[in-house]
């Protein structure tokens, strides 16, 4: 039983959510996102806001219950507050910076690496050893934060790399002689 999937989807001031079927339309003051919901759910509006319920007892309705309402849920803050996640660059000479609408990276390759910034997602380069992707799409944002990780992951010995700010890189000690 899920204990997520109880709970009704509050909707915050300039939020409107549009069903119809299956789908689930998010419109707020940062845009619009759309969802289409398995058929294992309902989803209804009520007066408490957003209700997801399984449409019978069987195991993938249950699991598809939590699921729904974290996905709406993902839409209602997506289009009301939006979502953010921040990179961080270790290593001489590592550095970012926006050049036109590409993502240029310096991490001690022999070549520069060129990300091209996806549409409906907004990349700024605070310091050159910083990066911040922001949108709407919470889904997008991590899949980019993600990609750009892994041009170069941090390695365990002098943790240069790319990685998520607050991340702990586990430390290896170095060899012994």
């Amino acid at each position: 039983m899920s204990r997520i999937g109880k709970y009704p989807i509050a909707l915050p001031k300039g939020a409107t959510v549009t069903l119809s079927g299956q789908e689930v339309i998010a419109k707020g003051p940062k845009g619009e996102l759309r969802l289409t919901l398995v058929d294992d759910v309902t989803v209804e509006q009520t007066d408490a806001g957003i209700k997801v319920s399984p449409r019978d007892d069987s195991q993938r309705a249950r699991a598809m219950w939590g699921l729904s309402r974290t996905l709406v849920k993902n839409l209602v803050d997506g289009v009301t507050e939006g979502f953010s996640k921040t990179l961080e660059i270790n290593g001489v000479g590592y550095r970012a910076a926006i050049q036109g609408k590409n993502l240029q990276l310096n991490l001690g390759f022999s070549h520069e690496v060129l990300y091209p910034i996806p549409e409906g997602i907004d990349i700024k380069c605070t310091k050159p050893t910083e990066i911040v992707i922001s949108g709407i799409d919470k889904q997008k944002v991590g899949q980019v934060a993600a990609e750009i990780r892994s041009y170069r992951g941090p390695e365990p010995y002098k943790g240069k790399g790319v990685k998520y700010a607050g991340e702990y890189i586990f430390r290896k000690e170095g060899k012994k002689k």
